[in-house]
């Protein structure tokens, strides 16, 4: 699970900012959203939602972490040996030709670890990892340059990677190479970090194509299950994760109640040879006076085919656990499907692994009581605004102590927290000047 993001100098985040994802101590033990992890002393969140106008830097927030994860994942393999660093540091005076620091505390199989690396565009100038696998702190390595200082408590072939970690790479992505097992977790969590509509900086192409791919990989796994496994077996049992799939559809209110996938036989060899079948998605939807109707995924919607694309990876993600990461949540999704997502995250009896979300949105929804009880905590709300200079300012909302019973959906729009949402530039149109 995520702990905390700190990043400076990476796009409109000029100076060191923070992102916490521990649950301020509100003294109400009851609330079954934030979670009780092994290996960690505080309680964590499943879900967190970053608030501000347009451009005020949400998505440089989530952009930060996918800088992160590509980094780690391609900076030792796919990165040309004699290219820079591919970061995007704050464009304006003279922190454009400063570092940029990137850094996140996770928690893996019950250990902590605080994980991080400084970059300039030729290099990476350092470069850490600390762990408490006993609750207790141990140095595993640290980076300054091409110099390196392992902990006693870091097995492995240690000089040896270091020895081929060039200076436009990560050690952490060079352990691939000599299968590190103690810094196998770590990792893993990076690669299992998935991202919709999250942009990148530098080498994104490849990384998308493969963000691309594994979107295809879950979506063909799903297909095949329900061709092996209807939704109701013989002795009715059901599938969870399928019953989930069909009542997030459902959700959406677009007339969809069920749907099946089609064995349309073999399509053509992947790339080990071996033949793929063409399995082609059937939805079905209902009519008060008509005989229901299934219709290809082709001609469904965009928004009904966008919902199919992230519904699978959502369920993917809270099935399996891990971070997902979504850019502005609220224009893929209705706000009452946004809801039922938040929802699931947040309640442990359907997400049973600690998954979490942390996604960027305007849906102000969210924050109120117009669908009940506000879904969102007010330590799961994040705010971003930019000061005068143009960079970013991340703050949470219970900087701002709302009291119990405040109305936080009303507040943030009226900008009484700071971070004037979108609709504050409509609302300024045509304001008439000081004296008129």
């Amino acid at each position: 699970m995520l702990i905390e993001l700190r990043v400076e100098n990476h796009r409109s985040i000029r100076d060191e900012q923070a992102l916490t994802m521990q649950a301020a101590d509100d003294g109400d033990l009851t609330d079954p959203r934030p979670r009780q992890v092994p290996g960690f002393a505080g309680r964590l969140l499943p879900a967190a939602a970053l608030y501000g106008a347009n451009a005020s830097g949400k998505s440089n927030v989530l952009s930060a972490l996918g800088f992160m994860r590509d980094a780690v994942l391609r900076s030792f393999g796919a990165w040309p040996p004699e290219d820079a660093v591919p970061r995007d540091p704050f464009a304006w005076g003279v922190k454009s030709e400063e570092p940029s620091l990137f850094e996140v505390t996770v928690l893996v199989k019950g250990v902590r670890y605080q994980y991080g690396f400084v970059a300039n565009d030729d290099y990476f100038i350092e470069e850490w990892l600390y762990a408490w696998p006993n609750s207790r702190k141990q140095v595993w390595f640290e980076r300054d340059g091409d110099r390196f200082k392992f902990g006693k408590r870091l097995d492995g072939e240690n000089l040896l990677v270091a020895g081929i970690t060039r200076p436009n790479a990560l050690f952490l992505s060079a352990v691939l190479r000599v299968r590190h097992q103690q810094l196998a977790p770590l990792y893993g969590w990076f690669r299992d970090l998935r991202m919709v509509n999250v942009g990148r900086v530098g080498h994104a192409t490849p990384l998308d194509m493969e963000s691309e791919h594994r979107m295809r990989q879950t979506q063909q796994a799903w297909h095949t299950r329900m061709t092996q496994r209807s939704l109701r077996s013989e002795e009715g049992a059901i599938d969870q994760r399928l019953a989930s799939f069909v009542d997030l559809l459902r959700a959406a209110d677009v007339g969809i109640v069920d749907l099946t996938i089609k064995d349309e036989g073999p399509a053509f060899l992947n790339s080990d040879g071996l033949g793929e079948r063409r399995l082609r998605a059937l939805l079905r939807h209902h009519s008060d006076t008509q005989e229901d109707a299934w219709l290809r995924l082709e001609q469904e919607s965009q928004g009904t085919r966008t919902l199919y694309w992230i519904g699978h990876v959502l369920l993917d993600v809270i099935e399996n656990g891990g971070l997902l990461l979504v850019d502005e949540m609220d224009a893929s999704l209705h706000p009452v499907l946004a809801l039922k997502i938040v929802t699931q995250f947040n309640d442990p009896k359907i997400n049973r692994h600690n998954a979490q979300i942390l996604f960027t949105t305007h849906d102000t929804h969210l924050l109120g009581t117009m669908l009940g009880e506000p879904p969102l905590r007010r330590d799961q709300v994040w705010l971003t605004e930019k000061d005068p200079d143009g960079a970013t300012c991340l703050y949470p909302l219970t900087d701002y102590k709302p009291q119990p019973d405040e109305n936080v959906e009303r507040g943030y729009l009226q900008g009484r927290y700071g971070a004037i949402p979108f609709l504050g530039d409509l609302v300024s149109v045509g304001k008439p000047a000081d004296g008129e």
